[in-house]
């Protein structure tokens, strides 16, 4: 069940959509959009769904899984505060192209097709701010295809582990928690492998004190090496 607020309280500078934006502009935006407290294992939207909203996080988390026609599920995508997501669809063929399920408490921003664009044309960086989000997640998918056609499974599994800790670490005094719940599966699909060769590689780094895994919240005790497996060369 979702709530729909207009708490003055939630703060849209933390946006990457709305950066730079004057506090004029932030009102603007705030006035056109809903406002949304949505508790874990909601679903967002649903893969094919046709009412699409360009989607923002102001607090929480958010898995992407995609289906197949076979109806095997992966997971393309976290979203985590700040981000925008299942926007992409407003500008190909208005089906979002995934599932999104909250996987905390979340506070969800979205602005109807219109809404955006009417933002888009009176306040420039936001176009610019938009531009840059999907220049940037071509620039990792592009990463990740590398990856996958040249790289090693511990390597691959490494990197998403270091992209992880980048965007939803927290220092402790343990090494850095990606706070994230993630299920070993999730890293697998994450690294296009199966669930049974990222648990070959991820027990023996547990094992090693590399890192560790507490309510399905994975800590890097090691990160140095785990880097050195990213940056290992191939055979």
């Amino acid at each position: 069940m979702s709530i729909v607020t207009t708490d003055p309280c939630h703060d849209l500078t933390s946006l990457e959509l709305l950066r730079g934006l004057s506090p004029e502009a932030l009102e603007e935006a705030r006035a056109a959009a809903r406002i949304r407290q949505l508790p874990r294992n909601t679903r967002v939207f649903n893969q094919g769904d046709m009412d699409v909203r360009a989607h923002a996080l102001l607090q929480g988390s958010v898995r992407i899984s995609q289906s197949g026609s076979d109806g095997a599920q992966v997971v393309v995508r976290f979203i985590t505060s700040g981000e925008m997501f299942g926007t992409v669809a407003l500008f190909t063929d208005h089906r979002y192209p995934a599932d999104a399920e909250t996987l905390s408490d979340c506070v969800e921003v979205s602005w109807s097709e219109t809404a955006l664009a009417t933002l888009m044309s009176r306040h420039s960086p936001v176009a610019i701010n938009f531009i840059r989000i999907i220049g940037r997640r071509l620039q990792e998918a592009q990463e990740r295809i590398r990856e996958l056609a040249t790289q090693r499974v511990e390597q691959r599994i490494a990197h998403a582990l270091l992209r992880l800790s980048r965007r939803a670490g927290r220092a402790t005094a343990d090494g850095t928690t990606i706070e994230l719940p993630l299920r070993r599966k999730d890293i697998a699909d994450i690294c296009g492998t199966t669930l049974h060769s990222a648990s070959r590689i991820l027990t023996p780094w547990e094992k090693a004190g590399w890192l560790t895994t507490r309510d399905q919240h994975l800590t890097i005790r090691e990160i140095a090496r785990i880097r050195r497996v990213a940056e290992a060369a191939g055979d």
